[in-house]
């Protein structure tokens, strides 16, 4: 498919009843294992590169050129429509947002996120306003570029458990241009069902963090249109990564052999044509 078809595909998804799952790899291999797997579209994950190069995940600790790069490699790696973790856009005034938006875009990027989160843990969320500003800048290019925007609101990712504060911002973000909002952390189903209810666009839900967790009916009941899971995919792999090097190292044995994937299953993972 060409770009435009990707984008197509990917605001259809959001369009029609139901909710949808879009799970995040990490490099163009874990890429290749969703698309094979059935999913529909993918979505980056800072999260889970900075692990796989032994970073932390953060603005201040990733580029905008290696986040690009790495999901430059994920468009490349399969046909679905990709949407990207683009963090706080990679800088403080709109006019970043807006190219970072716009870089994503010339890369086969169909789809990216804004965040309202500084990075500064004593100054976390951006003030009201500048964060509206930056993604109105993000939502003109994305309209621009045929990209749908998602609007982050990260208050409860950041210590800041205000419901109202976050549905405010959602709302703004949506009268702004976003196509997708997203509030990531909500402390249960009831304030997922209170945002969705609130806001006028499409709601992204991430499941994998800590706390409860829901299945896809309970959460489109909700009114999720999109889930997500973030690094939690990546931070599995690294259990079973961190528990099989223990086995060896503490026990000196080498069980976990029975339960990885085996060679072969990879190999038709990877040989897998594009969609």
């Amino acid at each position: 498919m060409t770009r435009e078809e990707k984008a197509h595909v990917f605001r259809a998804l959001h369009e029609r009843p139901g909710a949808f799952v879009i799970p995040n790899p990490w490099d163009a291999g874990t890429a290749r294992i969703l698309m094979a797997l059935g999913f529909e579209a993918l979505a980056t994950t800072s999260a889970g590169y900075a692990f796989s190069v032994g970073r932390l995940d953060s603005s201040a600790a990733l580029t905008r050129e290696e986040i690009l790069a790495n999901a430059k490699e994920i468009v490349e790696a399969t046909g679905l429509p990709v949407s990207a973790d683009l963090e706080d856009g990679f800088g403080r005034v709109p006019e970043d947002c807006a190219a970072t938006i716009r870089l994503g875009a010339e890369i086969g990027l169909v789809g990216g996120s804004i965040e309202d989160a500084t990075g500064d843990p004593s100054v976390p969320i951006y003030e009201f306003r500048l964060s509206v500003e930056r993604v109105a800048a993000a939502a003109e290019q994305a309209c621009k570029s045929n990209v749908v925007l998602t609007a982050r609101a990260e208050n409860f990712l950041w210590g800041r458990a205000d419901l109202a504060d976050t549905i405010r911002r959602l709302q703004a973000f949506a009268d702004v241009g976003a196509d997708v909002l997203y509030a990531p952390g909500l402390p249960g189903l009831e304030a997922i069902r209170e945002v969705c209810r609130s806001v006028p666009k499409p709601v992204n839900v991430v499941m994998g963090l800590k706390g409860a967790t829901y299945s896809i009916d309970e959460l489109a009941e909700a009114g999720a249109k999109r889930i997500s899971v973030g690094g939690s995919f990546a931070r599995a792999a690294l259990g079973g990564f961190v528990r099989a090097a223990r086995e060896v190292k503490d026990r000196g044995t080498f069980t976990y052999a029975a339960e990885a994937i085996g060679h072969a299953d990879v190999r038709r993972y990877m040989e897998k044509t594009e969609r």
